[in-house]
């Protein structure tokens, strides 16, 4: 098997776990771990500015990063009026997250990564064999690469899952602090 193609075999199990875990927690009743939601803002933030970064070199890659994040940061406010917060006898604190904004998000993103990979394909092969021929090591990867990040739409689709995370898991962290004071208060009466 050519060594690029085996990417795949490693990079599809990963995707497919990821995909299941971002559907998994966008329906039902999620606990609140405060300490996991703070490191997710932290991680969500380090990726954008590395991309804001990355993207520097072309302008238009980080007008679509910073519209993805100004869009992603409404729809994070929207997200998180639209959450309720509830107490479960075994889990504790949790939240119960809008199905249709998670379900939205990851259409979207899947969308987009397919709609890449199905238009990119081509692309990266030509490229891989180029890159191949001039003597580069690693030009599968170099190839795959700047495939992906030289669109603008990928980067706007990028910055709205940062943008909302970033705000969601905030504003849910500050709902949070008030669903809280609201249990001890009505507990205190």
């Amino acid at each position: 098997m050519p060594a690029h193609l085996s990417q795949y075999l490693i990079m599809l199990p990963i995707m497919a776990w990821v995909v299941w875990r971002r559907v998994s927690r966008s329906f039902g009743r999620q606990p609140i771990k405060r300490k996991t939601m703070i490191a997710r803002i932290a991680i969500f933030t380090v990726i954008g500015v590395l991309l804001a970064l990355a993207g520097l070199h072309k302008i238009e890659l980080a007008e679509g990063l910073f519209g993805g994040v100004i869009l992603g940061a409404a729809l994070g406010i929207l997200g998180v009026r639209l959450t309720r917060f509830e107490v479960d006898p075994v889990r504790g604190d949790c939240y119960v997250p809008n199905p249709w904004i998670g379900a939205f998000l990851t259409v979207l993103l899947l969308g987009r990564l397919a709609y890449r990979f199905v238009v990119v394909m081509p692309q990266v092969h030509q490229a891989h064999v180029a890159l191949q021929g001039q003597g580069v090591p690693d030009a599968g990867a170099q190839a795959w690469s700047s495939a992906y990040t030289s669109s603008p739409l990928t980067m706007l689709v990028i910055g709205l899952l940062i943008g909302y995370y970033i705000l969601y898991f905030t504003g849910l962290l500050i709902h949070h602090r008030r669903f809280q004071r609201a249990q001890l208060g009505a507990t205190a009466v």
